[in-house]
């Protein structure tokens, strides 16, 4: 049990940092395409003002608090697509420390391949629930970025399970 929970405790902070590493790439992105938004600012969604605008971790936040009966207010768009955002990092980071042993393969391709996983899933569940469209009415480039910021998001996830493997 104490080699479960010092797994899960590794894939918290792999999931961490890979969100981490990803949130920076969709910043400097932001920046390039003119954004001014400070990374405090933008990382917090300080901009964000409804759930209407938000982006999809905000509205599966909705949906998943009204199918507990609880409507969030506007003004919790932004905290909503942060916590939800963070939490499925995190999650994908503890999916790949707990089961890359299972699988025999090594941390780095533990950590890329929850993230391609979690790219497709997104592409699956999200058009389903009314968040995104399907993946066939996205352009190329739309997903290419999509999915290169989730390879960043499993590269360093997967360079850090590989640190802590033996921790």
């Amino acid at each position: 049990m104490a080699h479960l929970a010092s797994r899960i405790g590794t894939g918290v902070v792999a999931g961490a940092i890979g969100t981490a590493a990803m949130d920076l790439l969709w910043f400097k992105r932001q920046r390039n395409e003119g954004g001014t938004a400070s990374f405090v600012d933008w990382e917090f969604g300080s901009g964000i003002d409804s759930f209407d605008e938000a982006p999809a971790p905000a509205k599966v936040g909705q949906i998943a608090a009204r199918a507990v009966h609880v409507e969030l207010s506007n003004s919790a768009a932004g905290l909503t697509n942060n916590v939800v955002h963070w939490s499925t990092g995190v999650t994908w980071g503890v999916v790949a420390a707990v089961l890359r042993p299972a699988s025999r393969v090594g941390a780095f391709a533990a950590g890329v391949g929850a993230a391609v996983a979690a790219w497709t899933t997104s592409y699956a569940v999200l058009p389903q629930l009314g968040v995104y469209k399907p993946i066939t009415e996205y352009d190329k480039v739309t997903l290419w970025k999509d999915l290169s910021a989730h390879l960043v998001f499993g590269s360093a996830m997967g360079c850090t399970l590989a640190l802590l493997r033996d921790r």
